[in-house]
């Protein structure tokens, strides 16, 4: 493939008037190395840089764009959207239309309140559950990212017990008290906090398939565990969904594993891939939001209408289409089946977790079940591998602990390209 002269102009222009040359730092690339490829365009399964180059993209805009880039329907909503006006700060139909969508797919959902983005949601979902309970401290699991909030850049100490210290300058110690930390999949860790801080934990917060130390599935047994462990101690349950949120199924993550949360937060596919957000959960609970509570928490572009327009779009032919998460299920299946045959081949072990259309491969021969196992992977092999899989015109996500994305786009043709992309990768790292 070219050389991406354009892009490196561009990177490193951009680092003149962007920190770090990115607005998300995984962008950046400094986990895998090199400068970054700045896109141009994308259609379907492919995405274009500014050299001409075309990739097949397993990022997908971090997940959204479940019917690949610039699906037709979505663009058909917006560009009829648009002559109306790109903002209202007032409400409008598809509020409405998009909330009651939301409530009769997601089984946790009573009433939702749109935002702007999934950090935006989950940070809300904590203040809510914290006014509603009139408690303070929350429980997290280490590896979950639930966006750049304070209360959840915390890393966890030696102990179950020890309190969360702050993971980034700017969070407060205050804040970090109030932060605890369990390692994923492990309950007696959770109940260990929840007896040391009785009557104290307002909210467990956790993404119910982790998305965000790579792929990670919840074992047999441990969210309903988690269920009952909040229903004893009156804690607020929440599911992260902004990934999986109508992704792994029209009702996400908690219709796929049939447990139903307190709260959920969701983002990406409710917009189509255009900025937005939402919380919801039980009408108890959502009532304590303003202005039919105290909880205060508004903004300006919450429910823009053109984001409102995309998102019904999105998940209207979501609902109307099941045969989408069985397509999915059957491609992302057939590529994760591939690239075991081509481990075996090469004489390789490595640990490959998938839920639907979401999976990752770790670098290490042990299974990876919470973030201890998942950082023992060989961040340097996977960085190579990258590379050598972006040379092949395969866009992968630049970071060993973040999860791909398949989309209904990826035909069988890409499927095979995909896999013998994979194979002379995993062959060349192997052999350099």
């Amino acid at each position: 493939m070219n050389k991406s002269t354009i892009s490196d102009e561009l990177f490193l222009r951009a680092q003149q008037s962007i920190p770090g040359g990115v607005n998300s730092p995984v962008r950046a690339f400094r986990a895998v190395g090199g400068h970054p490829r700045f896109m141009v365009s994308a259609k379907g399964p492919f995405m274009y840089d500014e050299d001409g180059n075309r990739y097949i993209d397993l990022i997908n805009s971090w997940g959204p764009m479940i019917l690949g880039h610039a699906a037709e329907i979505v663009q058909e909503a917006i560009m009829q959207a648009i002559p109306n006006s790109l903002s209202f700060g007032a409400p409008t139909r598809k509020e409405v239309e998009i909330a009651e969508l939301i409530i009769d797919m997601v089984p946790s959902i009573e009433k939702v309140r749109m935002v702007n983005s999934g950090t935006e949601a989950t940070m809300s979902a904590i203040r809510v559950a914290r006014g509603y309970t009139g408690r303070d401290k929350i429980i997290k699991f280490e590896g979950c990212y639930h966006g750049h909030g304070d209360s959840f850049l915390i890393a966890a100490g030696s102990g179950a017990v020890t309190l969360g210290v702050p993971d980034s300058p700017g969070v407060t110690k205050g804040v970090a008290l109030d932060t605890l930390t369990a390692p994923y999949n492990d309950l007696e860790a959770v109940k260990t906090l929840v007896e040391a801080n009785k009557n104290q934990v307002a909210a467990i917060i956790l993404e119910p398939v982790v998305g965000n130390m790579g792929l990670v599935i919840p074992q047999q047994g441990f969210l309903q565990d988690l269920r009952d462990l909040c229903d004893r101690e009156g804690i607020v349950l929440i599911f992260d969904e902004v990934m999986t949120g109508f992704r792994l199924a029209p009702g996400g993550a908690q219709e796929l594993f049939g447990i139903t949360p307190d709260m959920s937060t969701l983002g990406k596919i409710i917009g189509g891939g255009m900025p937005v957000g939402a919380y919801g959960g039980k009408k108890e609970i959502m009532d304590f939001v303003a202005p039919a509570g105290p909880v205060y928490q508004a903004g300006t572009l919450s429910g823009n209408p053109i984001a409102m327009s995309a998102g019904m779009a999105m998940l209207t032919y979501l609902r109307n289409h099941p045969e989408v998460y069985t397509n999915l299920e059957a491609t992302t299946a057939r590529m994760v089946s591939g690239m075991q045959e081509n481990m075996q081949k090469l004489g390789l072990n490595y640990t490959i977790n998938r839920v639907g259309s979401m999976f990752s491969i770790f670098f290490t021969q042990q299974p990876v079940v919470d973030f201890a196992s998942a950082q023992t992977s060989d961040t340097a092999l996977f960085g190579r591998y990258f590379n050598s899989m972006l040379q092949k015109g395969v866009y992968l996500a630049p970071s060993q602990y973040e999860t791909l994305f398949v989309s209904t786009a990826i035909t069988d043709d890409l499927v095979d390209q995909y896999l013998q992309a994979n194979y002379e990768a995993l062959q060349e790292v192997h052999n350099s």
